[in-house]
């Protein structure tokens, strides 16, 4: 009879979750009880349909494979959830939905039908929320939490159901057992995470709980311990604030990390160092604790490689990243952890989503700048991701487009090949950046002109993709000055002073002029960002320099000075750094705090040009690769009339296109004109054969035997081309 089928399922559920082998007899009989299920469904009172889905729910979360008939029996169930609504007690409510969000967990589809029983139900939490016990609170908010991850709508049935239900957690605090605590701060964290409101009640919830976690710690198994790391992981990134308690439960939840640690599955390995990767990134503290736990995870990660989902492998590596970022040393655990996953990325490349690919990318770019070795597993992993860029590329969000093109631009910095395969997928990326324009937050835009600025400086060909992603990224700086932080301001004039002549002046100056103030005095510039918004600074005052109809801005000279004095007692390692300080304090006339060390190379052009110019003028003073002022060393020098002659190769110029000169070279003529040099330009393309180098010697010739009138910045034109020398714009 009806009764007796649900008697029987229940207690097989019951035996097999409390650890009963599932033999093939087992299944067996399950299969036949489902025959008699779906051929008896109208005979079943309402607590055997809640018995049944229950039961059928337990089966399946505990390994049960879904045999026949029992896609069937749940389909057939369903509609009668709906018909007897009315007639479900309160612990039948709690079982269907737990039962529903396990189904839908394990694989079943949300039909029509199913979501019309969730929304039947719904409603009833509302009005039976006095009657329900502690267990049935935790997995109400369990079982509502899991339906929203796996694609619910948030209703505003939904939506009143958790209202309803959260009151309760504060009131029935002390009631609550092990599990409860874990599976109701695991809730509520998913819930945030997709876009739960941070209502009073919700906010009251966790403060609530959080001592217990204390209290009941000797009663978490390793599953609790990953889910309530997870959770309070993603509080905090969801906004909630580090207070004492949290960070005392978090204490708590380490320690049992370091003793459990041989009982995480590969899951809960996964999800572990994820959360601590993100509470450190959130403003942890690197405690003792904490660098236990993490030692004590590190080699289970090489010990269950082969057991790691898509989505584990995507957030291991990004942990991983984001531990290095945040301090972590690349000890020896460190890096076998990151070479047993990266074979993984490689072996699980077509099960990967968009966000993952956006993840791993980003993970192993930061890793790379971090100090990891660009080894050759990296590097397949990388090439492995590359199409997946151009394949994904229509479901990026803003964020993740972003961050693709700016581990694209780290990777290739930091010695990553320029590939046709790199550029097909910033090429595919690049489109998306008009489209998604309005979207992208202050990080993102400083993100992306860094990185465009990288890959051009890197050999990117100035595409007419790249020309409009730059020309749509510029206004939303002036749009957004006052949301960019320290960091990216830096980057930003960085950037634009890189792009040259590529941008028209009257954009950078007043782009720039509205970011400078902004860090002047600000504390939370580190040196390198000092450095790079000096190098921009130098670079626009250059510029305005150069250009004889340009209102001269004294006080950026000041905002010069005033970043120069923070770095007047550095003495950085770094060559480019110290030719950075080396030429503010030239063009500021101060003392200069490091000896700079210069790199020369003397081109074949060059010289064949010097033999050229020495033969046509034997009497001439030619010198060769001097540093002036402590400046970067020129190419020629003519002493004797103060002329100096740079053979501009493609590095001088934006993508090398023998135009549009970049920031290094403007700021380097400047200077040498400051200094009292007459700068005299030809670009290496004009000089491609004895008779134009003829030419242009001929030109300097006629030049040299007339007295100087003033300094300036000469372009001599090719007679071949005559063409007046002229700058490109966007």
């Amino acid at each position: 009879i009806p009764q007796h089928i649900t008697n029987l399922l229940w207690a097989m559920a019951k035996l097999v979750d409390n650890g009963q082998e599932r033999t093939p007899g087992l299944n067996e009989t399950v299969a036949t009880l489902l025959l008699h299920v779906s051929a008896q469904t109208d005979q079943f009172n309402a607590q055997g349909i809640a018995n049944l889905l229950w039961a059928m729910a337990k089966l399946v979360d505990n390994e049960q494979e879904w045999i026949t008939g029992f896609k069937g029996a749940v389909a057939v169930l369903l509609p009668h959830v709906n018909a007897k609504k009315d007639q479900f007690i309160p612990q039948a409510i709690a079982n269907l939905l737990w039962a529903m969000a396990k189904l839908v967990d394990n694989g079943q589809e949300r039909t029509p039908e199913f979501k019309e029983a969730v929304a039947a139900l719904l409603p009833h939490v509302n009005t039976q929320k006095a009657n329900f016990k502690p267990q049935e609170i935790a997995n109400l908010l369990w079982a509502m939490a899991k339906l929203v991850d796996n694609g619910q709508e948030q209703t505003p049935e939904l939506k009143e159901a958790v209202a309803a239900l959260l009151p309760h957690v504060n009131a029935q605090k002390d009631q609550f057992n092990a599990q409860d605590i874990a599976n109701l701060l695991w809730a509520m964290a998913k819930l945030a995470n997709d876009g739960q409101e941070q209502t009073p009640e919700l906010n009251e919830a966790v403060p609530a709980l959080l001592p217990h976690v204390n209290t009941q710690k000797g009663q978490f198994i390793p599953q609790h311990i990953a889910n309530l790391l997870w959770a309070m992981a993603k509080l905090v990134d969801n906004g909630q604030e580090q207070t004492p308690r949290l960070k005392e439960a978090v204490a708590v939840l380490l320690l049992l990390v370091s003793i459990q640690k041989n009982q995480f599955k590969a899951q809960g390995t996964a999800n572990l160092l994820w959360a601590m990767a993100k509470l450190v990134d959130n403003g942890l503290e690197r405690t003792p604790e904490l660098n236990e736990a993490l030692a004590a995870l590190l080699p289970h990660v090489k010990a269950l490689k082969n057991q790691f989902i898509p989505q584990h492998i995507a957030n291991l590596l990004w942990a991983m990243a984001k531990l290095a970022e945040k301090g972590q040393k690349q000890t020896p655990r460190f890096n076998e952890a990151v070479a047993a996953l990266l074979p993984c990325v490689n072996a699980q490349k077509a099960n990967f989503k968009p966000q993952e690919i956006a993840n791993l990318l980003w993970a192993m770019a930061k890793l790379v700048d971090n100090g990891q070795e660009q080894t050759p597993l990296l590097k397949e992993a990388v090439a492995a991701l590359l199409p997946l860029v151009n394949t994904a590329k229509a479901n990026f969000n803003p964020q993740e487009i972003a961050n693709l093109l700016w581990a694209m631009a780290k990777l290739v910095d930091n010695g990553q090949e320029l590939a046709p395969g790199l550029k097909e997928a910033v090429a595919a990326l690049l489109s998306h950046v008009n489209a998604q324009k309005d979207q992208f937050m202050p990080q993102h835009i400083a993100n992306l002109l860094w990185a465009m600025v990288k890959l051009m400086d890197n050999g990117q060909e100035r595409t007419p993709e790249l020309k409009e992603a730059v020309a749509v990224l510029l206004p939303l700086v002036n749009a957004l000055k006052a949301n960019f932080k320290p960091q990216e301001i830096a980057n930003l004039l960085w950037a634009m002073a890189k792009l040259g002549e590529l941008v028209e002046l009257n954009v950078v100056t007043s782009t720039s002029e509205s970011l400078v103030y902004k860090i002047i005095d600000n504390p939370q510039l580190s040196q390198k960002g000092i450095l790079m918004s000096l190098w921009g600074v130098m670079v626009l005052c250059a510029r305005l320099a150069l250009d004889s109809n340009a209102n001269k801005n004294n006080l950026l000279e000041k905002h010069m000075d005033d970043l120069f004095t923070r770095l007047e007692n550095t003495s950085p390692d770094n060559e480019e750094d110290q030719h950075i300080i080396s030429m503010a304090a030239s063009w500021l006339g101060r003392t200069c705090p490091v000896i700079p060390h210069y790199q020369t190379n003397i081109s074949k052009t060059q010289t064949d040009f010097r033999d050229q110019l020495q033969s046509c003028l034997p009497a001439l003073n030619i010198e060769e690769e001097k540093s002036l002022n402590s400046l970067p060393p020129v190419d020629l020098l003519l002493p004797d009339h103060n002329i100096v002659i740079e053979i501009q190769g493609p590095s001088h110029y934006v993508s090398g296109d023998f135009n549009t000169r970049n920031g290094s070279t403007l700021l380097k003529i400047a200077l040498l004109q400051k200094a009292g040099f007459e700068v005299i330009e030809i670009p290496v393309n004009q000089l491609r054969s004895r008779d134009s180098i003829k030419l242009y010697t001929d030109q300097i010739k006629t030049r040299v035997d007339i007295p100087p009138q003033s300094h300036g910045s000469v372009l001599l034109n090719s007679g071949s081309a005559n063409e007046k020398y002229g700058t490109a714009y966007i």
